[in-house]
């Protein structure tokens, strides 16, 4: 996401990451059956500074905990019956926007502050946000009405220009891990919009509560969050104009929030997709930021890797093959002046 001052430059839109100063958290209120996801205790921090504080209610509500070595977050949520959607399972948006909720949770936790989306000191000195750059996440099952989920997150150095956060989505009752997901963050001017370097005091500050070893959500070498997108050339072979953001898609940041984007990118998608498969990993390349009065067009094909729609009736010996999936480029642009705001590749394979 970029402003239109700087068309090339790579950006985003968004909300969450990074992390700054620690703070105590009581375990999770024992809302839940302990068999089902045990509090951890409480980390031992080792320096005066660190001393426990007294929490807020929303604190000690809500069912987050940090880790006991403070250098990753869980928290506990139940599918409510407004994240569902036509087959009772929360939908993909449902999803991203729980990442979202307990990335914010984990900032706060730590001692971030509460009037944005987890600015450290420095950058609210300078005026600086976080803005997403790139989101990837994929699902294995998707939870029903009434599911409980515990999701764990933890941010980490990406390079100089910008951070990573990372999430493991569990199914509570059973501890199977249904959904993965990883993220880069950049940092924003809030006046001009442009896109700054993160600075070394930025990054001391939170690079403190960030695993010391690499921890990846995709340690695979050949990842598909690692996968470069191509841009969709105009005209697609599905389309949707005229998309307009709502009042309510505008975030604490100021612009379209990062999760609106994903319905875009959907609503251009052929309904027999949506009719007979079910998503399993989207990726999205955010390039420029959205406004209230922006009208967005969304462009969708099937990627051309020989891969064609196959698969309606299933397979004969009942395995996922590669006739099971099909997989899509989107494209998202500034309707009349064409400008680029994000690029997405999506993952669908059949439901049986």
């Amino acid at each position: 996401m970029l402003s239109p001052a700087t068309p090339t430059r790579s950006a985003a839109v968004g909300s969450l990451p990074p992390l700054a100063s620690r703070r105590w958290r009581s375990p999770a209120p024992p809302f839940l059956p302990r068999a089902m996801c045990p509090p951890q205790p409480p980390p031992a921090w080792s320096t005066a500074a660190s001393k426990p504080t007294k929490s807020t209610t929303a604190e000690r509500l809500r069912l987050g905990r940090l880790a006991a070595d403070g250098l990753s977050y869980s928290e506990n949520f139940i599918v409510r019956c407004y994240e569902v959607g036509t087959n009772k399972t929360a939908t993909i948006d449902a999803i991203a926007n729980l990442l979202q909720e307990v990335a914010c949770n984990h900032a706060q936790s730590v001692g971030l502050t509460r009037d944005g989306f987890s600015t450290t000191t420095t950058m609210r000195k300078l005026g600086l946000i976080w803005v997403t750059s790139r989101m990837h996440i994929e699902v294995n099952r998707y939870p029903a009405w009434g599911d409980v989920l515990e999701i764990e997150t933890w941010g980490q150095q990406e390079d100089r220009i910008g951070t990573r956060r990372d999430w493991i989505v569990k199914d509570c009752s059973s501890g199977a891990i249904i959904g993965r997901a990883t993220s880069k963050w950049v940092m924003m001017n809030q006046e001009t919009r442009k896109l700054q370097r993160v600075s070394d005091e930025v990054r001391e500050e939170f690079l403190t509560f960030c695993p010391r070893a690499l921890r990846l959500a995709f340690p695979e070498e050949d990842s598909a969050s690692l996968k470069k997108i191509p841009k969709l050339e105009d005209p697609g072979q599905y389309s949707r104009h005229g998309l307009v953001p709502r009042r309510t898609d505008l975030d604490m940041n100021q612009h379209v929030n990062h999760v609106t984007y994903i319905g875009w990118v959907l609503e251009s998608l052929p309904q027999r997709i949506i009719d007979t498969h079910e998503l399993q990993a989207i990726t999205l390349d955010y390039r420029r930021e959205c406004q209230h009065s922006d009208v967005v067009d969304s462009l969708t094909s099937l990627e051309s890797e020989g891969m064609e729609i196959k698969g309606i009736n299933g397979s004969s010996n009942g395995n996922p093959s590669q006739e099971d999936y099909c997989q899509f480029l989107h494209f998202l642009k500034l309707s009349g002046s064409g400008l680029e705001i994000s690029r997405s590749r999506t993952r669908w394979r059949l439901v049986k």
